[in-house]
């Protein structure tokens, strides 16, 4: 589908109050979804696969009217229709449009649970709400996203502490805007697609948000020099030959809009503010790709990188082909395309591509703290609050030599169990094991000092007075063992095992 097959003229928000109030009205929520289709085809709907919803909603209530309406993109009945919606209002703003003795939906209209149970909508471009292996399926280089697995990560990563100024950098159909304005008093959402900031502004509307300053440009061109609390995007990140879509490819060689992107990110920061993206990186023959990546993090700013995925070339080639549609394209078209990909990455030396995430926080410290690491396990989400506490825990440790960090007091996160393994019967485990339950849910071996360490540690004694006993029980030169643990007791720190505890001896 060309750009000038997508629809021309989008919806007004004129009377979205009066439309979401009518939604509301049916039931047609996250939470009344659900109930209406049953976990099945709920979970079926997400995968874009909406056989099991149409047999669901074979009714003539208003619910089933607008599931079929908005989200199967069914046409149905005038009346029926009218009995779920202020028809007079969504025809004449453009949400609806006559068929016949019909209606069908103009836009994508879903429903999206907010995180503290808001019931807000996305709104999307006809069949583009992600979600099935077949992506956007070649629908044109303008077509409008809706909410996916990428985008509610991204959500769920961001620290949603009470900011000033929030900017949502390629906003697409508006889902990281919206959330911003739960905790943000300004939000700037900017995206090179004109008709990606008309789908934000309609999603704010419809979700009875406050409204986004709206900005058409590339990059951080929209905003010039201004700054901010808080920077998100989930940019078009995909490293292809050429930039065909615009939703998904970024138009620069390589990985080179990711990394412009976190360079260019840390002069907009204001102090203690962060920066939060997706992004994809090469990894290049002869070069360690956690150097790559480490070498964009801009100066004056501390830097956790993730690596969640890695995909070969050939992997990586065929899932974006399949994104595109080009997998339904005639034999030769597609193989054509799939060299394509494979000489661009063959002349970039590229072996693979990594996905994952980044964020910056705005520190100005002249020893800025930048981890980079593998983590392909499971999280829970949202971890906003696992990532500002990652930050929080580096200002600690850096603030800290051995000697103080000696004189402190530590509690066991209230996550962390301890696993022993070892064979039945025998008298002493072979290692312990220290796991968190919840977060980032990491598992670390430690010795026979580091659990007997972390087993009393409930902030009553300094961490040199523990040493000091377990010296005493063990035999050991209590001299010897304040020199040798520190180092452990920094990681055991930094991952979010132990806690520094506050005045009243809690972490």
């Amino acid at each position: 589908m060309s750009t000038t097959s997508l629809t021309t003229s989008l919806p007004v928000p004129d009377h979205a109050d009066r439309l979401r109030a009518a939604l509301l009205a049916a039931g047609f929520t996250a939470d009344g979804l659900l109930d209406r289709l049953g976990a099945p085809a709920y979970a079926a709907l997400a995968r874009s696969e909406t056989v099991p919803a149409l047999r669901a909603t074979r009714g003539d209530g208003a619910l089933d009217a607008l599931v079929r309406l908005f989200l199967l993109q069914q046409r149905v009945p005038y009346e029926q229709a009218r009995s779920a919606l202020p028809m007079d209002e969504a025809l004449a703003d453009g949400w609806v449009a006559r068929d016949g003795d019909g209606v069908r939906a103009a836009v994508d209209v879903r429903p999206y649970g907010g995180p503290d149970g808001e019931d807000w909508y996305i709104v999307s471009d006809l069949g583009c709400a992600v979600g099935g292996a077949s992506g956007a399926g070649g629908r044109g280089e303008g077509v409008v996203l809706g909410v996916g697995g990428a985008s509610t990560t991204l959500a769920g990563l961001t620290v949603r502490t009470p900011v000033a100024s929030a900017l949502d950098l390629g906003t697409g159909s508006g889902i990281q805007a919206l959330h911003a304005t739960r905790h943000a008093t300004r939000v700037t959402a900017t995206d090179l697609n004109p008709r990606a900031l008309e789908f934000t502004r309609l999603t704010l509307a419809l979700s009875g948000a406050p409204e986004a300053e709206l900005r058409t440009g590339s990059l951080f061109e929209p905003v010039g020099s201004e700054t901010y609390d808080l920077i998100v995007s989930n940019p078009p990140f995909v490293i292809s030959p050429g930039a065909r879509l615009t939703y998904r490819d970024g138009g620069m060689g390589g990985d080179d809009l990711c990394r412009v992107l976190v360079q260019q990110a840390g002069e907009r920061l204001n102090d203690g503010g962060y920066a939060q993206f997706l992004a994809n990186w090469q990894h290049v023959e002869g070069e360690d790709w956690k150097d790559r990546v480490r070498s964009w993090v801009p100066r004056g700013c501390d830097a956790w990188i993730i690596q969640r995925e890695v995909q070969d070339v050939t992997q990586y080639t065929e899932l974006w082909l399949r994104d595109a549609g080009d997998h339904r394209a005639g034999p030769e078209e597609y193989q054509a395309r799939y060299e394509a990909w494979l000489d661009e990455f063959e002349a970039r030396r590229t072996k693979a591509v990594g996905f994952g995430w980044i964020t910056l926080r705005r520190s100005g410290a002249d020893e800025p703290s930048v981890v980079v690491e593998e983590w392909p396990h499971p999280v829970e989400q949202p971890l906003g609050e696992t990532v500002r506490a990652h930050f929080a825990r580096q200002d600690y440790l850096r603030a800290r030599d051995d000697a103080a960090l000696l004189a402190d007091h530590f509690v066991l996160a209230p996550e962390v169990v301890q696993e022993q393994v070892g064979l039945p019967g025998a008298e002493d485990p072979e290692h312990v094991i220290l796991r968190q339950n919840r977060g980032m849910r990491r598992a670390t071996k430690v010795d026979t000092v580091g659990a007997g360490f972390t087993g009393v540690c409930d902030g009553t004694l300094s961490a040199g007075r523990i040493l000091d006993a377990i010296a005493q029980l063990t035999g050991e030169d209590p001299v010897v063992l304040r020199d040798r643990t520190p180092r452990a007791i920094r990681l055991l720190v930094e991952e979010g095992f132990l806690e520094p505890a506050r005045p009243d001896g809690r972490g």
